[in-house]
């Protein structure tokens, strides 16, 4: 019993020791995936890249998170995606990030792109 034990806390610092060395690869691929991460004066950045197999010229269908409130305590809000738009990418910078222009709609800063396959 000691030495399962002693072997379960072992694996787990060796999983916390190797954090660092993946939290790049963690932080895009559960958190920022797929979002709009800035829509500053440089034009719009999407967390969409090479490694994500991006290609100039695509076109991306962009969402909107929708909140809708439960009608009473204990009851949890219900959610849907709404479609605001579509932005085209224009420029790959790396494996994680590419610049966008806005194609129609009102694409915001969080809000979701995706490309849809047929």
């Amino acid at each position: 019993m000691v030495r399962k034990t002693l072997m379960v806390a072992l694996a787990g610092i060796s999983m916390l020791a190797a954090v660092p060395a993946m939290a790049q690869g963690i932080g895009h691929s559960l958190f920022m995936r797929g979002s709009i991460v800035d829509t500053g004066s440089n034009g719009t950045v999407v967390c969409i890249g090479k490694a994500d197999g991006a290609e100039v010229g695509q076109k991306l269908e962009v969402y909107r998170v929708v909140t809708h409130p439960g009608p009473s305590k204990g009851v949890a809000p219900t959610y849907h995606r709404q479609l605001v738009g579509h932005v085209t990418i224009d420029h790959i910078f790396d494996d994680h990030f590419a610049h966008v222009s806005v194609a129609d709609g009102t694409p915001a800063k969080h809000d979701i792109v995706e490309l849809r396959k047929n």
